[in-house]
């Protein structure tokens, strides 16, 4: 059984720091949606709060879920060293470029290119849990993929990048195969 408690404390925040991927999954009435993260994209703001710097994908299920006042959880897991699983359970809130805070957490991520960002996202927590993460496999680290970034800029460079966001929003219900 994973232990629980109300904020982040040290050892979580070096735990998230040191690790390369992670994930989110949301929900808000419809399908469950969980995505790998990757890339230098989250920042702890303080012991009850994380930022994280969202590129355009293919879609954009967790912003919706936020909208639709769902549930967010953000899942680490150690693929190397002391095994460990981290998860932090949020309420979401979104940042958009037109929102008077995107500048001051821009700063958050100094070298990032504002062109490419769709928004932040921020992770109001309210549930830390730790469990054990025994029967994860040890994994090593190559490289990150600079696709989506590559990808971004060219949508960027061709004055289309806006298009494409506004183009792969997730609708709030999606059709469900019949019962």
């Amino acid at each position: 059984m994973g232990r629980q408690y109300g904020l982040l404390t040290a050892e979580d925040v070096e735990f998230i720091k040191a690790q390369r991927v992670f994930y989110i999954a949301s929900a808000s009435g419809s399908e469950v949606n969980l995505s790998p993260k990757g890339y230098d994209s989250l920042r702890i703001l303080n012991e009850k709060s994380v930022l994280y710097l969202d590129y355009p994908g293919s879609g954009d299920r967790t912003a919706r879920d936020i909208r639709a006042g769902g549930e967010v959880t953000l899942m680490f897991t150690a693929y190397e060293g002391k095994p460990s699983i981290l998860r932090l359970f949020c309420k979401g809130r979104i940042i958009e470029k037109s929102d008077v805070e995107f500048k001051e957490y821009l700063g958050h991520f100094r070298g990032s290119d504002e062109e490419l960002i769709r928004r932040f996202l921020v992770f109001d927590i309210y549930t830390v849990e730790r469990s054990c993460g025994k029967s994860v496999p040890i994994m090593e680290f190559i490289e990150e993929r600079r696709h989506l970034i590559e990808a971004t800029s060219k949508l960027r460079d061709a004055g289309t990048l806006e298009q494409f966001i506004e183009d792969h929003k997730t609708p709030l219900s999606l059709t469900r195969p019949p019962a």
